[in-house]
């Protein structure tokens, strides 16, 4: 297999034959960005589920990929496949990535999507050291503002690095990093997005409560995340000393930050991150142990 072309990165991924085993929002995500960046035309792409022919089906017509409709013709579309993307839920991991044994080949590239499923144990399941990619997206891949942390294991090349950075930088930021980090990538930003959006549930839920109206509250919301976001990213300043800026002495923000603090907000996030990390690394350990049982 010849990933890539001396004329560059891009070139050489139109080549390829990807397969998405599950067909799950992250999947879709990652379909969408590098088929939107014209990287690979949709019949160079198939996706594949364990049972949900509907949402096969749905995928098929809203992207043009491949969806094969039995077992057969999934099998078929693993073994020529050049990367195959795990997509499953971490419950399915090791009995789906065992099929695969038989599939691949040290040619193929593996590339994860799965929280806490380490690289040894992925080469555990496939018994044989290979070529794995393993990344932790999030859920804003969706609208091409992702953040992906990837790490790599001993037989990626080069060449499959920039591929792996390639397709992820479709979907948004990427961030190389020990493996070992990986969990706290999942804690920081992989689950990270939930957690705005639970801070933002209670400035609707505050705004309402206190008189406005259900859309003025969402959009005022919306916009303040939104703009502060902005803030951090165009200034390049740090988020404390921008908030600092806005915190004027014994003004509106001051009595807000110091309710917030009497409830321990910043380190309600600290230890909510922490724990995020931890439950990566226990989703990892089952599948590990499903690995060797």
């Amino acid at each position: 297999m010849t990933l890539l072309s001396s004329s560059g990165v891009q070139s050489g991924i139109g080549s390829l034959q990807l397969s998405f085993f599950g067909a799950g929002s992250m999947a879709e995500a990652i379909v969408r960005g590098i088929l939107d960046r014209g990287l690979i035309e949709p019949d160079h792409i198939s996706v594949i589920n364990r049972q949900n022919s509907a949402r096969l089906e749905e995928l098929a017509q809203r992207y043009g990929v491949q969806a094969p409709p039995d077992e057969e013709a999934k099998l078929a579309m693993l073994r020529h496949a050049d990367v195959i993307f795990l997509a499953m839920k971490p419950k399915d991991a090791a009995a789906a990535i065992k099929q695969l044994r038989q599939l691949v080949t040290a040619d193929t590239l593996i590339v994860s999507v799965i929280a806490g499923l380490s690289i040894r144990t992925i080469e555990t399941l496939l018994e044989q050291p290979m070529a794995i990619v393993r990344t932790m997206p999030n859920t804003s891949s969706t609208i091409g503002l992702g953040a992906t942390g990837i790490s790599f294991s001993e037989s990626v090349t080069t060449e499959q690095r920039k591929l792996a950075e390639t397709i992820f930088q479709a979907v948004g930021l990427t961030s190389i990093v020990e493996e070992p980090l990986l969990d706290v990538v999942t804690g920081v930003s992989g689950s990270g997005p939930a957690y705005v959006y639970y801070l933002m549930e209670g400035m609707i839920t505050a705004g309402r409560q206190l008189g406005l109206t259900e859309e003025a509250a969402r959009e005022l919301t919306v916009q303040t995340v939104l703009g502060a976001a902005h803030m951090v990213q165009a200034t390049n300043e740090n988020p404390a000393d921008l908030r600092r800026k806005v915190t004027s002495p014994n003004g509106t923000t001051q009595a807000a930050i110091e309710t917030l603090d009497e409830h321990n907000f910043s380190q309600a996030i600290v230890h909510a991150i922490d724990r995020a990390a931890k439950r990566a690394a226990e989703l990892g350990a089952d599948i590990e142990r499903n690995a060797t049982s």
